[in-house]
């Protein structure tokens, strides 16, 4: 089993069997887990380029202006799959855009998964393949089936280039941004943790300006904000933390407790004695405890904690805060921890930071929790039963729990500091030169000792100067 954990076909055909099985789930499952994909994705698509009516350019929106663009991707190429005899008679419109938009999303993926692993060179990240991999199965087909499985591959190689190539970095991590919110949240952490956090907040501004000056240029005007207030405007949705009270009233039958559809949003929310009040504090609130975990991560950095082991659960608040005090409680939003739980797991494994196994496995728990309630069960959830309520009580907790995690760790990364004695340790510990007097020694550490000459022509081949780490 060691030997097959190693094994990078094993991995990566791993990989890709998950997205079968998952691609299979949603296109097969109980619960319609493609709903937004086929019903709603499909129906703007489709409005695109048969009525001239494009969301968030003619009208409002509730997404980022970016989010029609892989909408649209879809929307091009299954007509041609159309074409194609055996599929057409195989599947209707609605399934060949469903298998279009899972394939984009697979080979996304795919790339993203090719740059974590170096594409089978980084044997030192192939656990962390692992991890993922396991984590996309746990979370089950929600996973592929929203526009958040978008945004995730392009933010897990936007964090994974962070070290590398801070700026671009910063435009991946934008684009995705402009797609779906969250990965803002990464960039707010870049723009903290960087030295140079002027070049970090202009790529991103830059980057911002001309997604904008596109979208305005085809007419959307102020629409192209439209996202902004459009969620502002959202009442409590069943799953969100701060929904879990009312789901429990509706189901002792409290009056004027209820769950409903919102046929303008296409969502299932909450109602009951209070939900308008909080409903319209709970977007402050979510500002405030963003505000306050960035002015933690700020003075972390200034009492000297070291940027690279401060960053991934920096990443991780402010993720883990963004789902935990939202008022929109969706099953894809649990996607967004594979983000920074990734981050964390290659920095660790790169002796840098805290261990990241802890968040990892209430990540994974949290997700395996979430596939329970959506979406093969999720009529009973809707019916307020006290079995699911109590899954989804669990889950909700976890994510707190994991915030919990996350702040301590943010509080601890000063023990990471340049000066540390832990830092120190995390330092490549010996340089490879040519000086003959200590060949010996590196030698015996490689267990060449015997092979004193075998020894010098290894180590002294390389006119590079490398590192043992």
């Amino acid at each position: 089993m060691a030997g097959v954990g190693r094994s990078f076909f094993a991995l990566a055909s791993s990989f890709l069997l998950a997205h079968v099985v998952l691609a299979a789930l949603n296109l097969l499952g109980n619960g319609y887990p493609l709903g937004d994909v086929t019903s709603v994705y499909l129906f703007w698509s489709d409005r695109a380029f048969t009525a001239g009516d494009w969301v968030g350019i003619d009208r409002e929106w509730v997404y980022p202006i970016a989010a029609i663009v892989p909408m649209l991707a879809a929307g091009i190429a299954y007509p041609f799959l159309e074409g194609v005899p055996a599929l057409a008679h195989l599947y209707d419109g609605s399934e060949l855009y469903a298998t279009t938009w899972l394939a984009i999303v697979t080979a996304l993926d795919l790339v993203a998964f090719g740059v974590l692993t170096g594409w089978g060179r980084r044997h030192d990240r192939f656990a962390v393949g692992w991890w993922w991999t396991a984590y996309l199965l746990a979370l089950g087909p929600i996973a592929l089936g929203r526009i958040d499985a978008v945004t995730v591959p392009v933010a897990i190689v936007g964090v994974l280039l962070v070290a590398s190539r801070p700026r671009l970095a910063t435009v991946l991590l934008t684009v995705a941004a402009w797609i779906k919110v969250w990965p803002g949240a990464v960039v707010i952490a870049m723009a903290i943790m960087a030295r140079n956090r002027w070049g970090v907040l202009g790529a991103a501004i830059a980057t911002s300006a001309a997604i904008a000056a596109v979208a305005i240029g085809f007419g959307s005007g102020w629409n192209v904000l439209s996202f902004v207030s459009q969620q502002a405007g959202r009442g409590l949705q069943v799953e969100a933390p701060i929904s879990t009270p009312w789901m429990w009233l509706a189901s002792a039958g409290v009056p004027g407790a209820d769950v409903y559809y919102d046929r303008d949003i296409f969502t299932w929310q909450v109602a009951g004695a209070g939900v308008d009040t909080v409903s319209s504090l709970m977007t402050p609130i979510l500002l405030l405890a963003v505000a306050a975990i960035v002015a933690l991560g700020i003075v972390t950095v200034r009492r000297g904690a070291s940027a690279r082991a401060a960053l991934p659960p920096l990443v991780l608040a402010l993720v883990t805060g963004m789902i935990a005090f939202q008022k929109v409680g969706s099953p894809q939003f649990i996607s967004w921890l594979a983000v920074p739980v990734v981050l964390g797991l290659v920095t660790h494994r790169a002796g840098v930071g805290p261990s990241f196994r802890a968040p990892a496995a209430l990540a994974f728990t949290i997700a395996a929790l979430t596939h329970i309630i959506y979406p093969y069960l999720y009529g009973y959830l809707l019916g307020v039963y006290p079995a699911m309520l109590a899954v989804l009580t669990m889950r909700n907790a976890l994510l707190f729990v994991l915030l919990g995690w996350a702040v301590i760790a943010i509080v601890r990364s000063s023990r990471w500091s340049s000066d540390s004695p832990r830092a120190r340790m995390s330092e490549p510990r010996w340089r490879i030169t040519r000086r003959p007097d200590r060949l010996e020694e590196r030698a015996s550490l490689l267990g060449l000792a015997d092979r004193g000459h075998h020894a010098r022509s290894v180590l002294g081949s390389s006119k590079r100067r490398a590192w043992i780490l």
